[in-house]
């Protein structure tokens, strides 16, 4: 079982994907609360080496020479990948040593205004960080911050990586109802959002439980007016008055908007890890999942629910695992201690 990495599972915006987990659980910048990984433990801006790079490396050898080449190598996991403050060497060696493999770097965007966290993630082929609120009352109760952020400074920063970036760059946004969704929070973000100026905006939602109770996802009808209004020609307005406010030479676009929301469908039967048992582990202990969800993101063959099941039924049984009722179904997770 491997302690740095997760997966690979079968992503919907980036193919079969392997994980990178570069903090320990749950390390943030932000305490969401609707994070998957649950509410965070330790909540700080402090940058450290909170997981060692020479181990890191060491299973990502071990990992691409004993597995089929991944689509992505991927950041993310259990906290904010960023505060780990080698970051940058570890994206450096796979781009040395795998440059076939894309590599991708899911982030809360949070410390972008740190010109160190730039340079480290330039070499990065895709860059998605998240800004779920651009009012401060709306950003406080989603995204319950370290003290110390600034929200304007987030963005700001944000937008002065997106001035040196040359690799694609995501906004996620997650909407919320009750929390972000109201027509202010929604202008304010549009707002925002053509002052990014990303290469694509992603609108997600809570799709698995929280880290608080009885959270609302938004629905298809919401999330497509959201869309539309972001693309909308008053948007390209918008984007029009910042370019000519802007001191700046940016060129502007109607930015597209995608609803990556809807589940994971899987698209193939490969399974990617013989190690069943040790990579649901390492898959759960990240986000709770359904039987449905495994035996998706885990690139297993159509009818291996009913072996995710016997798998699922031991973890159980040896005190590793529970179980969690949803309305979308039976959510497993790791067994807190």
């Amino acid at each position: 079982m491997y302690k740095y990495l997760f997966g690979p599972v079968q992503s919907r915006r980036l193919g079969v994907s392997l994980g990178v987990d570069l903090v320990t659980h749950k390390i943030c910048s932000l305490d969401c609360v609707y994070c998957e990984c649950g509410s965070t433990t330790e909540l700080t801006l402090e940058r450290k080496e909170y997981v060692p790079y020479n181990k890191v490396i060491e299973e990502l050898q071990h990992y691409l020479s004993n597995h089929p080449v991944p689509n992505y190598i991927t950041f993310s996991g259990s906290g904010e990948p960023t505060l780990n403050s080698r970051i940058g060497d570890v994206i450096e060696y796979i781009k040395s040593s795998t440059p076939q493999i894309s590599v991708a770097v899911l982030t809360n965007g949070t410390l972008l205004g740190d010109e160190a966290v730039r340079n480290g993630l330039l070499k990065a082929d895709l860059v998605i960080p998240s800004l779920d609120a651009a009012s401060l009352k709306s950003f406080k109760n989603i995204n319950r911050p370290h003290n110390s952020i600034d929200l304007a400074s987030y963005i700001q920063g944000i937008v002065d990586f997106r001035d040196i970036y040359k690799g694609k760059l995501a906004l996620e946004i997650l909407i919320l109802p009750k929390f972000n969704d109201s027509t202010e929070d929604i202008e304010l973000l549009k707002d925002a959002c053509y002052r990014i100026n990303p290469d694509v905006i992603q609108l997600n939602t809570l799709d698995r439980p929280g880290a608080i109770a009885n959270l609302i996802p938004a629905s298809q009808d919401l999330l497509e007016s959201i869309r539309d209004y972001l693309q909308s020609k008053e948007s390209e307005k918008i984007a029009n008055s910042i370019e000519s406010q802007s001191q700046q030479n940016f060129t502007f676009k109607s930015i597209p908007v995608e609803i990556i929301a809807s589940r994971l469908k899987g698209k193939d039967n490969i399974k990617y890890r013989q190690d069943m048992k040790s990579a649901i582990l390492e898959t759960i202990y990240r986000r709770p999942c359904t039987v449905q969800d495994l035996a998706s993101i885990l690139g297993s063959p159509i009818n291996a629910a009913n072996e995710i099941e016997e798998y699922l039924l031991t973890l159980k049984q040896e005190g590793k695992i529970t179980s969690v009722d949803q309305e979308r179904g039976i959510f497993y997770q790791i067994m807190k201690q």
